[in-house]
């Protein structure tokens, strides 16, 4: 049995924004397994190039995402919303194994049932190469500081 996700749908304004920071705060800890969780068992995602179906495939993924994308760090904005459905851009930093430097940008798409559980999830990112000086995002591992700024803040 899934646990409900507050908040629910239909989202306002402030809603909406919690979401999407409950999201942020999931995806910077780099647990799959807790990630997992917020979608439903049968979750469908496109990410990228890669199409896949509920919780043990979204746990397989984000293993192979961070076992690539080292010292990982995202901020999420909500873009628009409208009933149970969310639009965020996004972008992180990461380096290789190599420590060749990258900030990837996207958009994501959400659906979500009625428990707060998003089903659907389409996720557009690319990838460009930074100079380390170039990086933005420098708090610890971990969730993002309330007082560190956020996309627009930050120019992107």
């Amino acid at each position: 049995m899934s646990q409900a996700r507050p908040p629910f749908p239909p989202f306002n304004p402030e809603t909406a924004a919690q979401k999407a920071r409950l999201a942020e705060d999931a995806w910077n800890s780099r647990d799959p397994e807790r990630v997992s969780l917020a979608y439903t068992p049968d979750s469908r995602w496109r990410n990228r190039a890669e199409f896949i179906t509920g919780r043990e495939a979204i746990v397989g993924l984000l293993q192979r995402k961070w076992a690539r994308e080292l010292d990982y760090r995202l901020i999420k904005e909500v873009w628009a919303y409208d009933g149970n459905r969310i639009a965020v851009r996004f972008a992180y930093e990461w380096h290789d194994d190599a420590g060749n430097w990258y900030r990837s940008y996207g958009n994501e798409n959400w659906e979500f049932d009625e428990q707060g559980l998003m089903r659907v999830r389409h996720a557009s990112i690319n990838d460009v190469p930074i100079k380390e000086s170039e990086r933005k995002f420098f708090w610890p591992l971990g969730r993002r500081p309330d007082d560190h700024p956020g996309l627009s803040e930050l120019g992107l």
